[in-house]
């Protein structure tokens, strides 16, 4: 979480603009709450350059239960095709074959989640209703660099994009996507709420198992106020929209905002750790250059009995939670939003102490 945001709530914790209650306190169907509600939409749809004819939904239940809320929505039961690039785009396909036809279109798996299938080698059905993929994979550290275009290849079938990891880090082409949902708790705020944004003519289908709730079409229609929404959750995002819409990089003559900046800067910090990592002799990137995570940085220590020092001393420099996840190994640095670009120098300067002690 960026710093400023969480001043500006602890400073706003007991009395939000003088209502004289905090956040926590509110009725989501109170003036003030619907506020908040509504000027996070606009800050979202402003940030991101979402075009009007996309509904912004704010739901809970993370990107977990969106593997299910979208064939619900989107599948009409017969068939959905799934690009599976990693660990998330795995579980979601998973999770959609309790509800529709589902087919792997494309997979990495022979090159051990390192590299991402070409788009033009897709197996895709004409008769699917969306095609699925995980825009960036947190655990394996691959990112689609742009969005495949969908119709170039041949379907009019809308694309579905996990982008929970990266959301907000680099723009999106809208003209390319159906639907895009994401959990919060990486770049835009606290877990809690999950971000879905989906074009207008894709509600009004869903199964008629579908839990009200989670019906796209009711949600939209009820401004993601049908059931009580997770408010404090939606708050801390809206700050966190508005201080992205702030941040600027370049030279005064040749400024960038919002998630231009963010991209500029994500691409500085990603640039640098993994110049670093190329040119060790102790650590290794397995993945493709073409197709490397700005957000999510997996790591390995060609000598792995010195995985425990290194954690080790990367805690007593405040360095925390650098162990890769369990079913992988190694090291994975998240170098989110919110992450500068004097912390990723500061990881990059103790890699090399490091690797000068244990060479």
């Amino acid at each position: 979480m960026p710093e400023e945001v969480l001043q500006q709530a602890a400073s706003e914790m007991l009395d939000w603009h003088g209502s004289g209650m905090s956040v926590m306190e509110m009725s989501h169907r109170s003036k003030e709450f619907v506020s908040i509600c509504e000027s996070a939409e606009a800050d979202f749809r402003e940030l991101m350059a979402v075009p009007k004819h996309f509904k912004i939904l704010f739901m809970q239940g993370g990107g977990l239960a969106e593997n299910a809320i979208v064939p619900l929505n989107l599948s009409r039961g017969e068939s959905a095709d799934f690009v599976v690039t990693g660990s998330w785009s795995d579980k979601s396909q998973k999770e959609a074959r309790k509800y529709c036809d589902v087919q792997i279109a494309a997979s990495n798996e022979s090159s051990d989640r390192t590299s991402l299938p070409p788009p033009a080698s897709w197996n895709l059905r004409p008769q699917a209703r969306y095609v699925h993929v995980c825009s960036n994979e947190t655990i394996d550290g691959v990112e689609f660099q742009e969005l495949p275009d969908l119709r170039a290849l041949g379907t009019e079938a809308p694309l579905v994009i996990d982008f929970s990891s990266h959301v907000a880090s680099r723009p999106v082409d809208w003209s390319k996507v159906g639907l895009a949902f994401g959990g919060a708790q990486k770049n835009l705020g606290p877990a809690g709420v999950t971000l879905v944004v989906v074009r207008e003519d894709l509600l009004g289908h869903a199964l008629p198992v579908c839990p009200s709730a989670f019906d796209y079409k009711i949600v939209a229609n009820n401004h993601s106020m049908y059931n009580t929404p997770p408010t404090y959750a939606i708050y801390i995002s809206g700050l966190t929209f508005q201080w992205l819409k702030h941040q600027k990089e370049g030279e005064a003559n040749a400024q960038v905002w919002g998630v231009a900046a963010m991209e500029k800067r994500n691409i500085a910090k990603s640039q640098l750790l993994y110049g670093a990592i190329d040119r060790s002799q102790l650590y290794v990137n397995r993945v493709g250059k073409d197709c490397r995570s700005r957000m999510n940085v997996p790591f390995f220590l060609r000598d792995e009995s010195r995985n425990e020092a290194f954690l080790a001393g990367a805690k007593t420099r405040g360095l925390l939670q650098l162990k890769g996840h369990k079913s992988v190994g190694g090291m994975r640095a998240s170098i989110y939003n919110a992450m500068p670009l004097a912390g990723v120098a500061a990881l990059v300067d103790y890699m090399q102490e490091f690797e000068k002690k244990h060479a």
